[in-house]
């Protein structure tokens, strides 16, 4: 874990449970595409480049999640780096009780104020900010997160964030966070017409074709969908219907999963409601959901 792997002549990924890019402007200065997820990460990310000699000039971070930006504060603490992010990634990083009070829908209890979901905040300005190195191109990835990016290097190795999930992960969780099922689907159908020496996806195997992949998260979200419909056809209010998701793909529930597969599930709801595939109804002061 914590190893450093070269991608192309100026790329390269530290292998660990969200991969963070690494971008080389020149000899001594580097960007960092993401920090990891906590100070500890932060720490062995400055251990890898004082071993190579490299000077931090700036952390871009593709989307706010804890797990990708939980090195920031320490790396800019310790390098006065800059850091970059796009519209409402760069509000959640700079106030990062954002996340947990986004997912579960109010204020969190202590349960969902931890690391994974809480990072540290940080200084952070938007990618528009002069600084920016103008020679990475950014893709947008929206979906599984409001306005998350991925990038592509001059040595054409492109960074796709969240967008993807290995196969082992979708068999593990069952369902991947997703924000706007509509906005993944279509990042989905782009990253599948692209062309690139090589992909890095934060949480799948680094490959030279990413159809296959693609094809696996896309076959999963409409597995969801199917399953979500079925279920429906009993109506029933949401905490019915997230049990039965849970009880079928035979998950265990905590608050965390209950914040992250509830969140989903309700991204789920809107989509398919909006599609006019289920309706929601109101009785005796429930919101009752069923399949049309």
């Amino acid at each position: 874990m914590f190893e450093l792997n070269q991608v192309g002549e100026k790329s390269y990924y530290i292998n660990c449970p969200a991969k963070i890019g690494i971008y080389r402007l020149n000899d001594t200065d580097v960007y960092l595409i993401d920090s990891g997820n906590d100070k500890d990460a932060g720490k062995k990310v400055c251990k890898i480049l004082n071993e190579n000699g490299w000077s931090l000039k700036g952390i871009i971070n593709t989307h706010s999640n804890a797990d990708h930006i939980g090195g920031n504060k320490y790396l800019q603490q310790q390098t006065g780096c800059k850091i970059f992010a796009d519209g409402i990634e760069a509000a959640f990083t700079k106030y990062p009780i954002l996340e947990p009070s986004f997912l579960y829908g109010g204020y969190p209890c202590k349960d969902l104020r931890h690391k994974f979901l809480l990072a540290s905040a940080s200084d952070v300005k938007e990618i528009s900010d002069s600084d920016f190195p103008k020679e990475l191109e950014i893709i947008p990835l929206r979906g599984h997160f409001f306005d998350m990016i991925g990038i592509r290097t001059p040595d054409n190795v492109v960074f796709l964030a969240d967008c993807i999930s290995s196969k082992n992960t979708l068999e593990k969780y069952q369902i991947s966070f997703i924000y706007d099922v509509a906005e993944y689907l279509n990042t989905l159908d782009r990253v599948e017409t692209m062309k690139a020496s090589m992909f890095v996806p934060a949480h799948a195997e680094v490959v030279n074709d990413i159809i296959d992949l693609v094809q696996i998260n896309r076959h999963k979200v409409l597995d969801v969908e199917n399953k979500i419909y079925s279920i429906l056809k009993t109506p029933m209010c949401f905490e019915s219907l997230l049990k039965q998701i849970f009880d079928e793909y035979s998950l265990v529930m905590n608050f965390e999963q209950y914040a992250l597969i509830g969140s989903t599930v309700r991204s789920y709801l809107s989509w398919m409601k909006d599609n006019k595939k289920i309706e929601a109804v109101f009785e005796d002061n429930l919101l009752i959901w069923s399949s049309l």
